[in-house]
């Protein structure tokens, strides 16, 4: 809101009610379990059970980065050397609000703290999930595995139990099949959304059959994740682009290359005085799709079940102590334009990248010199707050001496492997 000559702006308080239809189609109001008609989620937002869940992870993430690895500081100014992003589903962009919370609470920010910035992209552009809507290739590959993943099972002893359990709620009490409608994806939806809000939303109990949750699992992370591990043009065009923007971020961390180029604090850049901001944390709001994507792309999914609410991952850079890095010795930059991921990280005494940049370059493309560049560093993926290991990193060479979880930087450990 703003006054009549428009030189302040105020906000506006208000409050959402969701209507539906009710008996004979007519308009009445959505209510909760107990009648509740304030705070009711639509579809895509967080729960209550999610902000709690999702707060909570960023208790986890200041107690290890902030407390315990003293990586990021106590308390801050401002969100500058913190970048903040989301999907355009509301309940991504909640999670990283509640994330950020949790690890910056009031009383860590500093009373001058301005809103930090969360970035967003429109969804043709998004690569924070396997983007089916905006490249048809992947589209088309993704029905071929759907495809496969019924004509395995739709005929199977394994489905013929789920129909004998839940099939008198399918629609004309229809057999239960990857291919049904609803699939049987959707069907482990509500499951699983049911199951982690308590007695109130629960379905009948036949859908919480052991057994019948164990098949349902098996055959969803089959169908939604296995062109993940057999595929490389699956891989590459279902999660590369997330891939290659975590891998130029850590390379371009450990180069020190390029400069800040997000918006900060008020719409304004976040250069101050001639000072340019490091980023030193990254948050992003995702989806359990994107996590599976990632962790299968890389090997490291097998024996894993579907994502539960509130996973997450972990790209950690190290640096070996007594190692220092030092920039590109450039003896005339050539000056490029700039995209964000091409310079996200960078300092004030450090020379522009040209074009083709240490961070998009493969790993067969660098020079010794920048190899050097690289030494010393160090990756570890942790998925819910555990270590993963990367197959390709068990090489000798490929980790650090003595634990095969850290993998050095300079093998870039998210170029896909080959099989």
């Amino acid at each position: 809101m703003t006054k009549t000559d428009g030189s302040t702006w105020d906000r506006l308080e208000w409050r959402r009610r969701l209507e539906t239809f009710g008996d004979n189609d007519a308009a009445v109001l959505a209510s909760g379990p107990k009648g509740q008609i304030d705070g009711v989620c639509n579809l895509g937002e967080l729960t209550d059970k999610g902000r709690e869940t999702t707060l909570a992870l960023g208790h986890r993430l200041r107690d290890l980065y902030v407390d315990k690895l003293l990586y990021m500081p106590k308390i801050i100014t401002n969100a500058d050397m913190i970048y903040l992003r989301a999907t355009p589903m509301p309940r991504a962009l909640e999670s990283v609000q509640q994330t950020f919370w949790g690890m910056y609470p009031l009383t860590a920010r500093t009373a001058a703290f301005s809103p930090p910035t969360i970035i967003t992209r429109t969804p043709q552009d998004e690569t924070l999930f396997p983007n089916e809507a905006s490249c048809r290739r992947f589209s088309q590959l993704m029905q071929a595995f759907g495809q496969r993943t019924a004509a395995r099972w739709n005929d199977t002893p394994d489905m013929a139990y789920l129909t004998s359990r839940i099939s008198k709620w399918m629609p004309n009490s229809s057999n239960v099949a990857v291919d049904s409608h609803p699939r049987l994806s959707g069907i482990m939806d509500t499951i699983n959304s049911t199951l982690a809000h308590g007695p109130e939303t629960r379905l009948p109990a036949p859908f919480y059959d052991s057994k019948a949750r164990a098949i349902i699992d098996k055959i969803g992370v089959e169908e939604w994740f296995s062109g993940y591990k057999e595929s490389n043009e699956y891989r590459q065009t279902g999660i590369g682009g997330l891939a290659g923007d975590i891998v130029a971020r850590m390379v371009g961390s450990a180069a020190k290359s390029g400069n800040e180029d997000l918006a900060g604090r008020d719409g304004e850049s976040t250069k101050e005085a001639g000072k340019e901001l490091q980023v030193k944390f990254g948050m992003s709001g995702c989806h359990d799709t994107t996590l599976a994507a990632l962790l299968a792309s890389l090997g490291c999914f097998e024996g894993e079940s579907w994502p539960p609410y509130t996973s997450h991952i972990a790209f950690e850079l190290f640096q070996e102590s007594g190692s220092s890095s030092q920039s590109l010795n450039l003896d005339k930059p050539t000056a490029t334009t700039k995209s964000p991921l091409q310079t996200l990280f960078g300092s004030k005494d450090k020379p522009n990248l040209p074009e083709q940049s240490i961070t998009r370059k493969p790993t067969t493309a660098l020079s010794t010199p920048e190899k050097q560049i690289l030494n010393g560093h160090y990756v570890r993926v942790r998925y819910n707050d555990k270590p993963m290991t990367v197959p390709g990193c068990r090489l000798p060479g490929k980790h650090l001496e003595g634990d095969e979880s850290f993998c050095t930087l300079v093998r870039n450990p998210l170029r896909f492997p080959t099989y």
